[in-house]
């Protein structure tokens, strides 16, 4: 039986493709991937850990997929490809920082690493400076790409309806900017948040609170339930950790995730399956997740320009 599974990752905005195989180190999460493709998604790059590129990847299943092998990430070679539960593809390209344990699941072809590090400085570049954005695509070598967000179904039909704009928003947002996101980085506010008519420090707060909400408490809640946690008790804990932060947000402008919020919180006692509480968290996990990558990639990190790491004496 052949399980190769050969996988083309490419940047066409930058003419860059590289190859690369999914291996079997995690084979349940290369299925999970490798079953989505093909798409397309904003390519970001890590801003603390090192030389590491990550986007996000619209496949619901790696909220919850687990893993059998674990890497500290900084111990392998260029080129390792990781899934992960922030529903990333990340892919090293040369020394991390980080002491974080990784999944991985492939490896790029090693001829093709030099072209690996030039995409990656290409898209550091992006992220720091020039705010192009630059959409990756993923799909099976020799094959054609495109483009699908997975829907879900539902069986309560209001917070089917929810989903359904939920699902579509993230469509919409998916390739392009959001205009709340836009506005609030050119300092449109109608709330006035930001003391003083400061902007970096609402844009601060707005990035410390979107991560975590898709993070943490979207698709923690998918865990929990898939671990068993029973409904009562998960409607709680939806109640105690999306509600404050998505208000915030709505605050400082993210008016549709606090408008989808608000009418989660309010549907919550009609959710009693848990194949329902899983497929409304995990759509609101990743319409987060994607609101979390425009942030990343809009914030004007080159803000710190003259604030650097001061280097050990020899």
């Amino acid at each position: 039986m052949n399980n190769s599974k050969q996988v083309e990752i490419s940047w066409p905005s930058l003419g860059i493709t590289v190859a690369a195989e999914l291996d079997q180190r995690n084979p349940a999460l290369a299925q999970c991937l490798w079953d989505a493709l093909p798409y397309r998604s904003l390519q970001g790059h890590a801003l603390v850990a090192g030389y590491h590129l990550y986007h996000l990847a619209p496949v619901h299943s790696l909220l919850h997929t687990d893993a059998e092998y674990r890497v500290d990430r900084r111990t392998v070679p260029d080129g390792t490809l990781f899934c992960s539960r922030l529903q990333h593809l990340g892919i090293k390209y040369g020394e991390l920082t980080e002491p974080m344990n990784a999944t991985p699941v492939g490896l790029v072809a090693e001829d093709d690493l030099d072209a690996l590090a030039e995409a990656g400085r290409e898209v550091w570049r992006s992220v720091y400076t020039t705010k192009e954005p630059v959409i990756a695509e993923v799909r099976r070598a020799g094959q054609s790409g495109g483009h699908e967000l997975p829907r879900l179904p539902i069986g309560d039909p209001e917070l089917n309806r929810l989903v359904t704009e939920v699902h579509a928003e993230t469509q919409r947002i998916w390739l392009e900017p959001p205009q709340e996101l836009l506005d609030l980085h050119e300092g449109r506010i109608p709330s006035g948040a930001g003391s003083y008519e400061t902007v970096l420090t609402t844009l601060l707060f707005v990035n410390g609170e979107t991560r975590p909400l898709g993070y943490s408490c979207y698709g923690g809640l998918v865990r929990a339930a898939l671990d068993g946690m029973p409904m009562p008790w998960l409607r709680q804990m939806t109640r105690q950790l999306a509600h404050t932060p998505a208000e915030f947000l709505g605050y400082c402008g993210l008016d549709r995730l606090w408008d989808f919020t608000q009418r989660l919180l309010a549907g919550l006692e009609r959710l009693d399956s848990h194949e329902d509480f899983v497929a409304v968290m995990a759509h609101m996990a990743l319409y987060c997740n994607c609101l979390g990558g425009w942030n990343l990639h809009l914030f004007p990190w080159q803000a710190g320009e003259n604030l650097r790491r001061l280097q050990a004496p020899a």
